[in-house]
């Protein structure tokens, strides 16, 4: 709170970039977490957060008559444009986020003061939710071929390498500490993936060191190059692409030319075809893969979790994938501080390595829309949670340092909240047993497949892009399935518990039918009846888009005018062929694709 200047901030307007009309007037808070923006419109209290740790830079305009600008950027690709009334009230604003978004120390991260109403047990258990032991264990390791090493305990070889790492069976301990003096950081070959499936005991293997492996040190090798560019690179390519997704009315020809020109769809590319070269390799040539870069956790995590993914069904699934990050990525030394700048440090280390994998798996999705378990919300909300620093997982840059921050012990696990919240990722179109789920996946990577993923990048501008994916709408239609199905359930128990009754009546008092014209008994058998016109009378359900009639699923009908009757047979005749009007209840009616100007706050959380 010391950093807060200025903790209230009246009158202020949060402009749409898009559409300036849309434009609201509000209070703006500062708290120690968050900026909240509260608007003022009689009778609506609208109020948008923003974390301080996804804040990725706040830049104050120069004043103009209506006030001052304040544009701030985010890290999950949000931008927001504050109008402030006056100039020292933004500049008060603008010194208290700069100091807030950029944490000197680790304490003051969100993470170690996130406190959800969760008890201490639950708490400790979110942590074991995930066990990387079991799915090195669900390869068919250890064997003997591979062992698990205690080598690198107390993380005396390498610093920035997990504890329990996996080697050859031969590889002795001598062998291993000789082995990692010649690379960066003692980051010697251990195992990343072993394929079970190919008994020639195919592996991927992953090993790190400055410029390049000797040739020479290695017999029956294929040494092959692939062109992925370095974090700098990559840095500046996203940058270039975040500059076109903000152009405020771009024509055709300037977004197209802006997102080639950034160059970040061609590195996409270049990460999937060595995660393509590496998965061919390990399944179809039976052969052992070595990957190299020049420290083993950037590229090198890049390629061989996607790889795995390729590999693997199981990383194509809900758990999997939290596995294959804990595994490739979190345990594997990835830089997450430095990287996703968690810390206010150098600028140079900062860059979208971790964007890059999980675009890469998006853009598999949508060539294999029935292969993966989850949706690209999953994906999406990885991503933000990342930079979030909400949660313990991504703190950090090394198993070592996590450790010694002891996070475990103060912060919360994501994987545990995502898995609890496990029905909002589903994928609808997944299919367990469908071809495209099992064994290898063969991806194309002409230039033509790939996709500009403006549900990521673009997901904060209502009205530049549809509102709902299919998936979105797949779900919806999903659930809404499911509650007539509930439904019809309900009313067949109905039915059945009334025909008992009237049996038990019947059988009771030996009551017998009355055959008048005036009215109807409920023992008529109404399996007999094949078609609509086989009834005596209209029998239907009462539809949401009805009143029900009270306490009862049948409605009696008499037969003294024959217009009363036809009336009712042509009302009814609609439901008994299984043909519903449901656009009254339906969320995908049309009603829900008009101007977004007259809904937008129906899909503000979109």
């Amino acid at each position: 709170m010391e950093h807060i200047l200025l903790p209230k901030v009246e009158n202020v307007k949060l402009l749409d970039r898009v559409s300036p009309r849309r434009s609201r007037v509000g209070t703006l808070y500062l708290t120690a977490t968050h900026t909240i923006f509260v608007e003022n419109e009689a009778g609506v209290r609208n109020e948008t957060w923003v974390l301080h740790s996804l804040v990725c830079s706040v830049e104050k305009q120069a004043a103009s008559p209506s006030g001052c600008s304040l544009v701030i950027h985010c890290k999950n690709f949000q931008v927001l444009y504050f109008v402030i009334p006056r100039e020292r009230e933004c500049s008060d604003v603008h010194l208290s986020l700069q100091r807030l978004s950029q944490p000197e120390h680790y304490e003051e991260l969100y993470c170690f003061s996130y406190k959800p109403n969760i008890d201490e047990e639950d708490r400790r258990q979110e942590w074991d939710f995930l066990d990387l032991k079991a799915d090195y264990s669900r390869m068919g390791l250890p064997n003997s071929l591979w062992k698990l090493s205690p080598v690198n305990q107390h993380y005396k070889v390498s610093d920035t390498y997990p504890a329990d790492l996996f080697v050859p069976e031969s590889a002795t301990p001598p062998v291993i500490v000789g082995s990692s003096k010649f690379r960066s950081r003692g980051r010697f070959p251990t195992l990343s993936y072993y394929s079970k499936e190919n008994h020639l005991n195919a592996i991927a293997n992953r090993a790190a060191g400055k410029g390049y492996e000797n040739e020479d040190n290695y017999s029956n090798i294929k040494f092959q190059f692939i062109g992925i560019e370095n974090i700098h690179v990559m840095r500046n390519s996203q940058q270039k692409m975040l500059e076109v997704c903000e152009l405020r009315s771009p024509s055709m020809s300037d977004f197209l030319e802006g997102l080639e020109s950034s160059g970040w769809l061609k590195h996409i590319k270049a990460v999937l075809d060595a995660g393509i070269f590496i998965a061919k390799a390990v399944a179809e040539e039976g052969v052992s893969v070595l990957v190299h870069c020049s420290d083993g956790w950037d590229r090198t995590a890049q390629v061989c979790s996607v790889a795995c993914v390729l590999l693997d069904p199981y990383y194509r699934t809900l758990k999997g994938l939290m596995v294959l990050i804990e595994k490739d990525w979190v345990s594997f030394g990835h830089k997450f501080t430095h990287r996703c700048n968690h810390l206010v440090g150098d600028p140079k280390e900062v860059s979208p390595i971790i964007d890059q994998f999980l675009e890469c798996v998006w853009q598999l999705m949508e060539q294999f829309p029935c292969a993966f378990e989850f949706n690209a919300r999953f994906l999406i909300t990885i991503h933000s949670h990342i930079y979030s620093c909400q949660y313990g997982n991504f703190i950090g840059n090394n198993q070592q340092e996590r450790k010694e921050l002891g996070l475990r012990e103060r912060t919360h696990s994501l994987w545990s909240y995502l898995w609890k919240n496990r029905a909002d990722y589903i994928n609808p179109l997944y299919r367990p047993n469908h071809s495209q789920t099992q064994g290898l996946l063969r991806p194309s990577t002409a230039p033509y497949c790939f996709k500009f993923w403006r549900g990521l990048y673009n997901r904060f501008d209502r009205g530049m892009h549809p509102r709902q994916s299919v998936e979105d709408y797949l779900s919806a239609i999903q659930e809404e399935t499911q509650q007539l199905e509930e439904q019809l359930a309900s009313h067949k128990q109905k039915i059945a518990q009334l025909e008992q009754e009237q049996k038990w009546s019947v059988t009771q008092k030996g009551a017998a039918f009355d055959k008048s014209p005036t009215a109807w008994a409920l023992g008529y058998d109404l399996g007999l009846a094949n078609t609509p016109q086989d009834y005596t009378g209209g029998f239907f359900t009462s539809s949401p888009c009805q009143p029900k009639a009270p306490d009862s699923s049948l409605i009696l009908l008499t037969k003294d005018s024959n217009q009363t009757s036809e009336s009712n047979l042509s009302n009814g005749s609609e439901e008994e062929s299984g043909i519903a009007d449901v656009s009254c209840r339906s969320p995908l009616s049309e009603d829900s694709t008009r101007d977004p100007d007259s809904d937008e706050a129906a899909y503000s959380a979109a």
